[in-house]
């Protein structure tokens, strides 16, 4: 479902990320598939130098089809950047990837907070994030990061900021665990 980043995955995913539907989404834009390709080399040296996680999510045939990726890492908490293609929507890839994610982030990186900013006219994206039974709304319980994500805007706030902390995903995961491990000892 995941895999790091790799170079040669960079003119297939250049292909999807210029999607209208997934362009203007998308954290790092590129103009060409050279630009893409560049951006790929820098996440690639980022990742190596401590400064961020980054993956790409790939189908059952091991296909690139998006990215996901931990931004701006301080102080153990990030922001979660992620997208897939538009072939690929609605198909369940983002959950799987979000899943596979969370777990290497929080249980193998020791992140503490995962941060998610999404525009307010990302419909899309908001109803994604409402079915993550495991996340709070950022906005007040880190009211200095939401000012900070939406400074740039005059008047109203552009972004949501949601939050997930290696705790809320910990107890979601223990109760999930629990839950399967009863309904299974019920059967039995």
């Amino acid at each position: 479902m995941l895999k790091k980043r790799e170079l040669h995955d960079a003119p297939a995913l250049y292909e999807l990320l210029i999607h209208p539907e997934v362009f203007p989404y998308v954290r790092h834009k590129a103009s060409s598939s050279d630009e893409f390709y560049f951006l790929t080399k820098q996440t690639m040296e980022a990742e190596e130098n401590g400064e961020l996680i980054s993956r790409t999510i790939v189908d059952e045939y091991n296909h690139p089809i998006g990215t996901i990726n931990l931004f701006d890492i301080e102080d153990k908490k990030g922001f979660l950047a992620t997208w897939i293609g538009q072939p690929f929507f609605g198909k369940g890839y983002n959950k799987l990837a979000k899943d596979a994610f969370f777990e290497e982030l929080f249980l193998r990186n020791d992140i503490q907070a995962i941060f998610i900013k999404i525009r307010k006219t990302n419909v899309r994206s908001l109803k994604a994030m409402l079915k993550i039974p495991f996340v709070s709304l950022g906005n007040i319980l880190y009211p200095d990061v939401y000012k900070k994500i939406n400074a740039s805007s005059l008047e109203t706030p552009v972004y949501e900021l949601f939050v997930i902390t290696k705790d809320q995903y910990l107890l979601h995961r223990e109760l999930t665990l629990n839950t399967v491990t009863v309904e299974d000892e019920a059967v039995g």
